[in-house]
């Protein structure tokens, strides 16, 4: 327990000592197997990224920037690459589970960390959420092809076209959590089949639009100017978001210093390449002018070209195993964060528990797993969902400011990646994610506030008196600081 007599102010500013971190000294047992190569790290972020957002936002972002929507995907993708790189730097060189938390809590203190922490539950709880309730709407479409489809009463939540449960929706986290609790290693194998699933959905799309392509459609290539496409990229930014589901993956990576940095970098490069791959083939394929902002523009451009209905089964299932892969490694994310601040005594232990045979989180994968599919399968989620977006946007500014002082910190740290044109790239990062976020709607920003009033009242109730940080006394506090930096000593 927490030295009481420690003031809240001092216990906010405790830094968790890197030599700490990766150890939990209050209870054994909870050390996660570590079985996860390069090849399925990447593809955790992959899964991560490549989902609904391809599938939807492709139709909505082309008025906004005319033909050069593949430049608006390309400069969406440079601007989260900025703060991708400081991810990679500090997967490097904090090579844990818990993703841009940790990385707080070791440069910024344990309160910023708390308030990182709480908006990743945040963003992976409702993200998880969210997805499984559109992958819902994909599966009741496909199944109503074979006139199998659910009537509204089993198909929507309450207060939704007659609603009063989404069972696809609770069954999709229900089948996540069955695969999350045999084992990190099977899951991240199932969520590379369906990646391959999903990148030949759509390599299918690009093979038939190039087959009715003309250059005549990307004439004039920027009817809307540069105004049309920094629009359209502040829309497709979101696209990406999910490359750091990875970086959650640090206490079961078997080389976390060398492979985290990689399989962000490439996750990065995968999506950016295929987003932009198939934006210049809907184009070649249809006018700009006719997408009108059309969120099916996939299953009109191959309607238009094959002549076959059919085509509508084939990109529901193809949308149904997108999102299932997006479901399934959000969820990890969400698992391995509470994994850690549980470690950290931020949250209850019970998340941090592991099962021996499995080697994971299994209570707290199954309390997540629960929580998740009742909210998808009974609320509406609206404008909650959006907040995701602003608790993204605040936990990658912090990772972009972690990287800066943590080179203050410990300039000396082994780093097995480091951001080029440092300062510049880190710097460039937080203004990009602190213009975004004001972007917002004021809705979102209540949200984001009620939340964070709701995550300090958590902290002051349980957190502060737990962690394992605030427990230390300043004697072991100054050992723990002067251990992690020799000079010190």
């Amino acid at each position: 327990m927490t030295d009481r007599r420690l003031p809240l102010l001092a216990q906010l500013r405790r830094r968790m000592p890197l030599v700490r971190l990766g150890t939990d000294p209050a209870e054994s047992g909870t050390s996660l197997r570590r079985s996860l190569g390069v090849w399925q790290l990447t593809m955790i972020s992959v899964g991560a990224t490549l989902g609904t957002g391809i599938f939807v936002v492709l139709g909505t972002a082309v008025p906004l920037a005319g033909p050069a929507v593949w430049i608006a995907f390309a400069v969406a993708g440079l601007a989260a690459l900025l703060s991708a790189l400081s991810y990679a730097e500090m997967a490097g060189s904090v090579p844990v589970s818990g993703s841009s938390y940790s990385y707080a809590y070791a440069t910024m203190g344990e309160g910023v960390a708390w308030v990182c922490g709480w908006c990743l539950v945040l963003e992976y709880g409702v993200s998880v959420a969210a997805v499984a309730v559109g992958a819902g709407q994909y599966v009741n479409e496909a199944l109503a092809v074979f006139g199998l489809g659910l009537p509204p009463a089993l198909a929507n939540p309450i207060g939704v076209a007659d609603g009063l449960i989404n069972l696809p929706a609770a069954a999709l986290v229900l089948l996540a959590m069955l695969l999350l609790v045999r084992g990190a290693k099977d899951s991240a194998w199932a969520n590379t089949i369906m990646v391959f699933v999903k990148l030949a959905v759509l390599l299918v799309f690009v093979v038939i639009a190039f087959s009715a392509f003309s250059l005549g459609n990307f004439e004039p290539l920027a009817p809307m100017g540069v105004a049309g496409i920094a629009a359209a990229s502040s829309r497709l930014f979101f696209s990406y978001i999910g490359f750091d589901a990875a970086s959650t993956a640090g206490d079961e990576a078997t080389n976390p210093r060398r492979d985290l940095p990689r399989a962000i970098i490439l996750s990065m490069v995968i999506v950016t390449a295929v987003y932009i791959l198939v934006a210049i083939a809907a184009i070649g394929a249809r006018p700009w002018t006719e997408f009108a902002d059309d969120e099916s523009a996939f299953v009109g451009i191959l309607t238009e070209i094959t002549g076959q209905p059919i085509v509508a089964l084939f990109f529901s299932i193809g949308a149904v195993i997108a999102i299932a892969s997006v479901v399934l490694t959000v969820y990890y994310g969400q698992t391995r964060i509470l994994y850690r601040m549980a470690q950290d005594g931020m949250v209850p232990r019970v998340f941090s528990r592991v099962g021996r045979r499995s080697g994971t989180p299994v209570a707290g994968t199954v309390i997540v797993g629960a929580v998740v599919a009742v909210v998808a399968a009974l609320i509406p989620l609206g404008e909650l969902a959006d907040a995701t977006s602003i608790g993204t946007l605040f936990a990658f500014a912090l990772v972009n400011l972690s990287v800066i002082l943590l080179r203050r910190l410990r300039p000396d740290l082994d780093r097995s990646y480091s951001v080029p044109l440092f300062p510049v790239v880190p710097a460039l990062g937080i203004v990009m994610c602190l213009g975004l976020m004001v972007s917002l709607g004021c809705t979102t920003w209540i949200v984001f506030l009620i939340w964070m009033l709701v995550g300090a009242a958590l902290y002051l109730g349980y957190g502060r008196r737990h962690s394992t940080v605030g427990a230390l006394s300043d004697a072991e506090y100054a050992e723990a600081i002067a251990a992690e930096d020799p000079s010190r000593r």
